[in-house]
């Protein structure tokens, strides 16, 4: 590849070679020529599309009821900020975190507290500590292949947390976007599963078909997700049909799982291929070595900062993220993410060979 070609290491998305075009216009085609096409063109419930919301039910082993989707899991986070959460109330972040969540939670008078995050999860100490402190609305955490940092809750921490969400009284808001791109290695149980009447599980078909379906679900307390599902009508009546009744259509017809398998031959050998560059051309940059999803991350080497390695890597046709935005209460100078999926083998080994030379300008 050109040494001129702009490499993005900021955002993570899906590979657009990873959308399954054909079967989606199949299926919108099917939707568009059947008796209850009007169904998917209409205002409906804000809750969703009735015959999504019960396969996802079925999916999920819950009660159809107990499933609320919307355009995007981020937005159904902005309704819950309205239905569930004061000015000043407290929220628990895992520090770093998803930065947007972040920034609703904020954005909604929330006092956002960072929990430090392991390589396994959650530091437990850290949070048992800050709840003889405090008395937080929710914690919000990511326990598969997290964003930013590629980690994943073990089993026996997500057990502890469950106890400690009893112990407390405390609702656990498990994001899972990433849950079912596990490359390798054994999955845990969700929270969800765990404790369900302690948490509200969120995930999205963004990784999964195409950010293009705008399709998030949550499951949970049916009284709580009808007190958050009131404000998703009040916003904007109901979420989009159509792209939600192609989407109902594709995964009756059995496709997500082939799908899921698809995504998991095209992902793993660029996740390998950025451990194996970072091996090669940043030995001395600490990596975690994720199983799956979509990121893993770096902490830079000493006297090393993200915000200067940014400007150097914009001198050289590459464009990182702020590593700075990932923590609620400050920390990560020395934090990257990299995303992965979207980028070629090629472009991966091309972009790390540029980043360890920003490591050498930046050190200098």
């Amino acid at each position: 590849m050109s040494a001129l070609e702009t490499i993005n290491f900021t955002r993570g998305v899906p590979a657009n070679e990873s959308f399954p075009i054909a079967e989606l216009a199949e299926c919108a085609a099917t939707v568009l020529a059947q008796g209850s096409a009007e169904a998917v063109l209409q205002y409906g419930p804000a809750a969703g599309l009735a015959p999504l919301r019960t396969w996802l039910a079925e999916w999920q082993h819950v009660k159809p009821e107990q499933v609320l989707t919307g355009n995007g899991s981020l937005e159904l986070v902005q309704f819950l900020c309205t239905a569930l959460i004061k000015p000043g109330e407290v929220v628990f972040t895992e520090s770093p975190s998803y930065d947007r969540a972040i920034n609703l939670f904020r954005r909604n008078g929330a006092n956002v507290i960072g929990v430090p995050l392991q390589a396994d999860g959650p530091d437990l100490e850290a949070l048992e500590k800050l709840l003889a402190q405090y008395k937080p609305k929710l914690f919000y955490v990511i326990p598969d292949f997290q964003n930013p940092s590629g980690a994943t809750c073990s089993g026996a921490k997500r057990r502890r947390l469950v106890e400690l969400a009893e112990k407390h009284d405390l609702l656990l808001l498990e994001d899972a976007p990433y849950r079912m791109l596990r490359y390798r290695g054994v999955q845990e149980p969700t929270l969800f599963e765990l404790a369900p009447h302690r948490v509200l599980h969120m995930s999205s078909f963004t990784k999964l078909i195409a950010p293009g379906v705008r399709l998030g679900f949550m499951i949970g307390d049916a009284a709580t997700l009808a007190k958050i599902g009131k404000v998703a009508e009040d916003t904007y009546i109901s979420p989009g049909y159509f792209a939600h009744g192609v989407t109902y259509e594709w995964c009756r017809r059995g496709l997500l799982f082939p799908q899921i398998e698809r995504l998991k031959a095209l992902y793993a050998p660029r996740l390998d291929a950025c451990l194996a560059a970072l091996d090669k051309y940043i030995p001395d940059a600490v990596a975690t070595r994720p199983d799956g999803g979509f990121f893993l991350s770096l902490t830079l080497p000493e006297g090393v900062l993200t915000t200067d390695l940014r400007a150097a890597a914009a001198k050289r046709n590459m464009n990182l993220a702020d590593g700075l935005a990932f923590f609620p209460q400050g920390g990560g100078e020395r934090f990257l993410r990299l995303p992965f999926c979207a980028l070629t083998a090629a472009q991966i080994e091309e972009g790390i060979r540029r980043l360890a030379e920003c490591v050498k300008d930046v050190r200098k």
